[in-house]
């Protein structure tokens, strides 16, 4: 799955002349938590986002109510933004982008193509690209199950499922926790009766349920 398949496309932007309170307006009507910045035809300027929005009281501390309201009533977009701003491809994976939000510790990564605003993928989107790999929207048994970390062993998994007409409607895998030779599978099956999938799951030799739930 790419970033053009799970970005918000024609995410609302802003110019850097706004002024700050009518961009905190903007988010609350809107309910967005980032606002790119942009100017001649979508060109990436900056970042604002609720964070940034946020005055450090240092700032105030020496300024009477007057001079307060004053301050704010000119302070722009401009101002605050985030100007060296992190950035992906729409054609880059979602992994990529995942690994980019977590290792710089980020909320959104505007989507560029040719330097223009395409799109905006936030930590929500890679959300709710989660739910949709575990097939959450669809009621079933979602399983998971401990597999030896060697060749053939997910294929020994999926060929019990489909040699019963069964099929997976979500399907995620990682490594054991606590286990260095094994690895987790977690899926997901609709219109299959509990005790007929565990008995299936049970011939697989040397591989183990940990949990069945109906969800």
């Amino acid at each position: 799955m790419l970033v053009r398949d799970c970005m918000t496309k024609h995410p609302l932007m802003i110019e850097p002349t706004m002024p700050v309170l009518e961009a905190q307006g903007y988010m609350g009507e809107h309910d967005v938590r980032h606002l790119p910045v942009t100017a001649d035809g979508k060109r990436l300027l900056g970042l604002v986002t609720r964070q940034t929005l946020l005055i450090q009281p240092a700032r105030l501390s020496s300024l009477n109510v007057w001079e307060i309201t004053r301050y704010l009533s000119n302070l722009r977009a401009g101002d605050v933004m985030v100007k060296n701003v992190i950035t992906i491809h729409p054609d880059a994976t979602v992994e990529e982008a995942a690994r980019l939000m977590t290792r710089k510790r980020i909320g959104c990564l505007p989507v560029l193509d040719e330097g223009i605003v395409v799109g905006i993928i936030t930590e929500l989107d890679l959300m709710a690209q989660m739910l949709q790999l575990l097939g959450a929207q669809f009621v079933g048994l979602r399983v998971t199950v401990e597999i030896p970390d060697r060749l053939g062993e997910f294929a020994k998994l999926t060929r019990a499922i489909a040699e019963r007409g069964w099929g997976f409607i979500g399907v995620a895998t990682y490594p054991a926790p606590r286990a260095q030779d094994r690895w987790q599978v977690v899926f997901k099956v609709r219109n299959v009766e509990r005790g007929a999938l565990l008995a299936a799951l049970e011939q697989i030799e040397d591989q183990r349920v940990l949990d069945v739930r109906e969800l």
